[in-house]
């Protein structure tokens, strides 16, 4: 039976309502051929956004700013953000203020051990929940379908994880990533005396899994190498560092003279090692050496360049003794990226600073107590984040746990003069983001004194903005709507990166609000009956403009004109937007329906996640 007869069949059904129907039929048309099948579990937190919009509110006096521009272009500092609340709600209040800009994710999820590391709406899932996987993949998978929204093309996005979940992981990615953009799956050592309370094997390792939002194109970083390593591995000339490479000589069976008859030629060689070839293949000097692409049995191949790049990179060839006492000729490799020499990535990591101790006793010298269990370490997030290959952009990790990213980034920009931003999203379950998250931070960036009684001087150059996440009705009167631009305030300074407020500079109030920073203006305006006035306000703003960038002016409108004609005299250097149709814009491509759709349930349904992973898809 084709799946049109089945639909056709379902249609005649008796006894079934309008809305099982439905379910029915949309069953049929999803049901896959190939790929990860879970039964999808509610959400309490995504019921909640069935009748309400999430917005932000700062906490102002959690507000950490850098030093004034005086001291220390404290203008020029990154804006770090923390959100305090339920990721799904603050993931979803950036899909309005960061669409398409993220640079990098990372995410340490829990794994899902079955020994409370995993809530599901407030509950813990133990190893003998029959939903187990079930939960932990419909949690996912609603917050890792909004971060490749939020990803921009060039994106990167490292997860961390181990067996439990491991395998789970991989197939969801490749489906919401699309499997074209699957990079690697890395093990890296975290435990190398290994956890001998693990049955079979003493357990050393978890993963990071990779992926690209385009593979094509994306360039990834490479580490540096230490004065010590180029010591020892690489020379220097006049053309910067190289090593020896390969053999120019081909080799392997499409090497013949035979197969490749334009790279058989002579090559010539001076008493001073110098490499030239020339038109008609004769020295220009009798007495310097020819070398031929022969091997030692005396079978003839060819040469892997060809004579123009001979010609042209003679400098990028070196000359050796060979063993039977004539000559070789190599290739120079040079660096990849960069004039120093660097080492790609390798497909395994393991660094004894990698440790899961090591980063625990880290973070307890910063807060003064242990805290937090088992802290990812700053070295290997600054190894990702080199990886990523990008000096200035934003960072995101929406399970932020000890704000281990917050501290690599900044760590990072210390290091390389970088300018990225970072985003952290956690819960305050057990005070965690404002006891560890937050403080550990405020610590990093103010400057602490460690357990030992050494003092750690701040990482001053940055400032952080502690936000919570609220909510909005959802229902579109005019009095939500209202409500709305109101609260939104803090997401459009969060997604023009511009906060420092100047309203009362122009002498008004309540119905508009200014804000500014060194590259940008923005201005708010409540009141739909107040954009004459606002038109004045604006002509000021520009006066005092310091570059050419249009003033951004979000207005209150109750559909989704921004009033274009009314500011006609102030077109020319404002871009408008109407508040608050571009939130629900931005919201309704991930918001849940305000309606559940409805599941039937049979009595005998002994559907579990062992017989659902194990159930054949063809």
């Amino acid at each position: 039976m084709n799946k049109q007869d089945l639909i056709s069949k379902i249609k005649q059904l008796d006894g079934v309502t309008q809305d099982e129907r439905a379910y029915l039929i949309n069953l049929v048309n999803t049901k896959k051929k190939y790929g990860l099948v879970w039964e999808d579990k509610p959400e309490d937190v995504e019921e909640q956004l069935r009748n309400n919009l999430p917005v932000l509110r700062e906490v102002v006096e959690k507000r950490i700013l850098a030093p004034s521009p005086l001291e220390k272009a404290g203008d020029e500092a990154p804006n770090h953000i923390l959100i305090e609340g339920d990721n799904l709600h603050a993931l979803t209040a950036l899909t309005f203020t960061h669409e398409g800009k993220i640079d990098v994710i990372y995410i340490d999820p829990p794994y899902n051990t079955g020994n409370k590391d995993f809530k599901y709406n407030d509950t813990f899932v133990d190893k003998e929940d029959s939903y187990r996987h079930s939960k932990w993949l419909s949690f996912m998978d609603k917050r890792l379908r909004i971060a490749h929204r939020l990803l921009n093309e060039s994106g990167v996005v490292f997860i961390s994880i181990d067996d439990n979940e491991q395998a789970q992981l991989k197939l969801l990615c490749d489906e919401i990533f699309g499997i074209k953009n699957f990079v690697a799956t890395i093990p890296t050592i975290m435990n190398l005396k290994g956890n001998h309370d693990n049955y079979g094997f003493a357990d050393t390792h978890e993963y990071f899994l990779v992926y690209t939002k385009a593979f094509e194109g994306k360039e990834f970083g490479h580490f540096a190498i230490d004065e010590t390593e180029i010591e020892k591995d690489w020379n220097e000339d006049e053309y910067g560092y190289w090593k020896k490479a390969d053999t120019l000589r081909r080799t392997g069976q499409d090497a013949s003279r035979a197969k490749r008859p334009k790279g058989w030629f002579p090559i010539f060689i001076t008493n001073n090692n110098e490499i030239y070839i020339t038109d008609d293949d004769k020295p220009i000097n009798v007495i310097d050496n020819v070398l031929w692409p022969i091997n030692d049995d005396g079978d003839e191949l060819s040469w892997t360049w060809q004579k123009s790049k001979i010609k042209a990179e003679p400098y990028n060839l070196i000359v050796t003794d060979a063993r039977n006492g004539g000559l070789n000729i190599y290739k120079k490799q040079r660096p990849q990226i960069g004039d120093l020499p660097t080492k790609k990535p390798k497909s395994f990591f393991y660094k004894a600073e990698y440790s899961t101790s090591t980063s625990t006793n880290h973070l307890k010298e910063i807060l003064g107590s242990k805290k937090f269990e088992g802290p990812k370490p700053v070295p290997f997030l600054k190894d990702l984040f080199v990886i990523a290959n990008f000096n200035n952009g934003i960072i995101l990790d929406f399970f932020a746990g000890s704000g281990t990213t917050l501290h690599a980034t900044m760590a990072l920009n210390d290091e390389d003069g970088g300018n990225r931003q970072c985003i952290l999203i956690t819960n305050n379950e057990n005070n965690i983001c404002e006891e560890v998250t937050y403080e550990r931070n405020k610590r990093v960036i103010e400057g602490y004194t460690s357990a030992k009684g050494i003092a750690v001087a701040g990482l001053e150059n940055n400032n952080l903005r502690y936000f919570k996440s609220e909510y909005v009705s959802r229902t579109k009167s005019l009095k939500n709507k209202k409500e709305l631009t109101r609260l939104a305030t803090e997401l459009l300074c969060i997604k023009e990166n511009c906060y420092n407020e100047v309203t009362t500079q122009y002498g008004v109030k309540n119905w508009t609000a200014i804000f500014e920073s060194p590259i940008k203006q923005l201005i708010v305006i409540y009141d739909d009956l107040m954009i004459e006035d606002s038109i004045e306000i604006i002509k000021k703003i520009k006066e005092n403009q310091q570059t050419d960038t249009r003033i951004k002016v979000y207005v209150f409108s109750n559909g989704q004109y921004p009033y274009t004609e009314d500011f006609e005299d102030v077109a020319p250097f404002v871009e408008l937007c109407a508040l608050p149709d571009a939130i629900y814009k931005a919201y309704q491509n991930v918001l849940p329906k305000t309606k559940r759709d409805i599941v039937p349930t049979l009595e005998d349904d002994e559907t579990t996640d062992e017989n659902l992973f194990n159930q054949s898809n063809s």
